[in-house]
């Protein structure tokens, strides 16, 4: 009997190398056997040579509330985020990445399926994963909605563009004035964004509208508006609620018809909690929330990604027609499996180091990792050389799931799946902070437990117990 995922979310395996094989294949039934060919209703086809007619079984667990992944004793194997796996099934989590010989898929999976939002321009959001899709979703609401707009992402996804098309969307006439609040002078940030009087202050020869009044009729994009010093955020917050603005120098308040779009790359509700932003301004900036993913949450487009960035170096250098780069799937693999600190930023800056050095041989893992600007390699596992040859036997058993090894004398640790960011930090909460009792909780070694503070960014408290700091500096 299927399980009907469509109803209460989605999930689905998405082949993302080779080219050729690029495509979702829907996970909608209770399990599925991928392989060469189809065999089985509800056969997740994936036809590469170096795909075993059964190769792996990807079964849902209710109780886990997400699929695992086992291997029909496949003649290339099956590897899960670098690791090969062997015996008893895996636990699969949104975001993981799996080769089947030389075919890369990335496993997603959403709680809520989201409509994709047609009216909003893929060249500004582009990307098929459902994190793209529930983005694009979110600027569509935010778009036509004339309330305050705030994009909360990390730096380098693409936020000025995002609100660009919000811009857009709003069908507002006047134009998109962008500015970015790090850079705003501290002494006179007042009247950067305001306007002065003539004579205002030593300097003020003449006067100034201030971005309020220049974005008058459009949309004012403030970007880090995290940085704005606290002392001026109470004027901010009676220009957005009432329409209005004070020149320095003036006692005149002028009315404005702006609409304000603010991006940053902190959590301000962090920021609030430690005093450092208004909650009152928070508050009214926020009313419309587009949340962008950082480029781990949407690694089933972080290839595509790879070739649009490459595009447009070629074109900013008159190559119209520059063929796309090719991988190794061991370099494809080395790519999705990055953490991508800068996201974009950084896939950028890879393209272009690649593109000015390499021939146009595909490009091996050892090149790639030397386009990673320092950052550390992720670590795999090198699986042997595939094989496409023909069994003897063409003829497959029936798929099975390994079964376990015999029971031994204490029960053998079910690893669950990698927390999100809210999960890990409530068990980290409620274990008081050892590293120990939260790698003990979700059945890893304590290392990993820190490698998911590090790649979540959580700040833990000033230290940990004295057991963890020995092993597991976070």
């Amino acid at each position: 009997m299927p399980r009907a995922v469509g109803a209460v979310g989605v999930a689905r395996l998405v082949v993302v190398h080779p080219r050729p094989l690029v495509g979702a294949l829907p996970l909608d039934g209770d399990e599925g056997v991928l392989g060469r060919i189809a065999g089985a209703p509800g056969s997740l086809v994936v036809a590469h040579p170096t795909v075993s007619r059964n190769h792996a079984l990807l079964r849902w667990d209710p109780g886990a509330g997400c699929h695992t992944l086992a291997d029909c004793g496949s003649h290339n194997g099956t590897w899960l985020e670098g690791n090969p796996v062997r015996g008893v099934p895996r636990y699969l989590f949104d975001q993981a990445v799996l080769r089947f010989g030389d075919v890369l898929a990335v496993y997603e999976r959403r709680e809520v399926a989201v409509a994709d939002a047609p009216e909003v321009s893929l060249e500004a959001v582009p990307g098929q994963s459902l994190a793209a899709v529930a983005l694009r979703a979110a600027v569509a609401r935010a778009g036509h909605d004339p309330s305050p707009a705030l994009i909360e992402g990390a730096t380098g996804v693409g936020k000025e563009r995002i609100a660009a098309e919000l811009h857009r969307l709003s069908g507002r006439r006047g134009p998109l004035v962008v500015i970015n609040c790090a850079a705003l002078s501290p002494s006179v940030i007042e009247s950067q964004l305001f306007g002065h009087t003539r004579g205002a202050f030593t300097g003020a020869t003449t006067e100034q509208l201030g971005l309020f009044r220049a974005a008058a009729g459009g949309t004012l994009f403030l970007d880090e508006l995290g940085e704005l010093p606290l002392e001026l955020q109470p004027k901010l917050l009676r220009a957005v609620e009432l329409g209005e603005v004070v020149a320095v120098g003036s006692t005149q308040r002028q009315q404005v018809d702006v609409r304000l779009v603010a991006a940053t790359n902190r959590s301000l509700a962090d920021e609030v909690a430690r005093g450092k932003f208004r909650r009152d301004l928070h508050a009214r900036v926020s009313l419309c929330q587009v949340p962008v993913p950082p480029l781990s949450a949407r690694r089933s487009d972080l290839l595509a990604w790879l070739d649009r960035l490459h595009r447009a170096w070629g074109q900013a250098r008159g190559h119209a027609e520059l063929p796309p780069l090719e991988l190794h799937t061991d370099a494809a693999l080395a790519l999705l499996l990055h953490g991508w600190p800068d996201n974009l930023r950084g896939l950028q800056r890879l393209v272009h180091g690649v593109a000015t050095t390499t021939a146009r041989a595909p490009l091996t893992q050892a090149e790639v990792v030397a386009g990673f600007g320092g950052e550390p390699a992720p670590r795999v596992e090198t699986p042997p050389p595939p094989s496409t040859r023909t069994p003897s036997n063409p003829t497959p058993r029936p798929p099975e799931a390994p079964r376990p090894p015999e029971a031994p004398r204490s029960p053998a640790r079910v690893r669950r799946p990698r927390p999100s960011a809210q999960e890990l930090l409530a068990a980290l909460e409620r274990l008081g902070w050892s590293i120990r009792a939260t790698a003990k909780h979700y059945a890893v070694e304590r290392k990993q437990i820190s490698r998911w503070i590090e790649r979540y960014a959580i700040v833990p408290p000033a230290r940990l117990d004295e057991d963890d700091d020995a092993d597991d500096p976070a």
